[in-house]
């Protein structure tokens, strides 16, 4: 996989919602009504990842989840990223009945 020139990850980024750039990274963060409903969003999260083997860094505070990612290998941001990214995004319109408030 190919590290994405400045101006791909802007024109990558563009349709994401919410999503944001930060140094190598592309994160997203997600709040719920509850803990418990941002833990099942980590497990569908979970399962996204592994059906794309790749995986998120994941850090939950409470009702509040955030999601980082990169592709360490390329040192930076490669298309498999926001592809991650866009599976998420349908992931969580599939297997959540409410989405969280963004």
């Amino acid at each position: 996989m190919t590290k994405l020139s400045e101006a791909q990850v802007k024109r990558a980024l563009k349709p994401l919602t919410g999503w944001r750039r930060e140094g190598d990274y592309i994160t997203k963060e997600f709040r719920f009504q509850t803990f418990l409903a941002g833990i099942r969003f980590v497990d569908a999260v979970a399962l996204v990842a592994e059906a794309q083997e790749h995986h998120p860094d994941i850090h939950v505070v409470w009702t509040t989840v955030t999601l980082k990612i990169t592709t360490h290998d390329e040192g930076g941001l490669t298309k498999w990223d926001f592809g991650l990214a866009r599976a998420i995004e349908k992931g969580l319109a599939k297997n959540t009945k409410k989405k969280p408030a963004r």
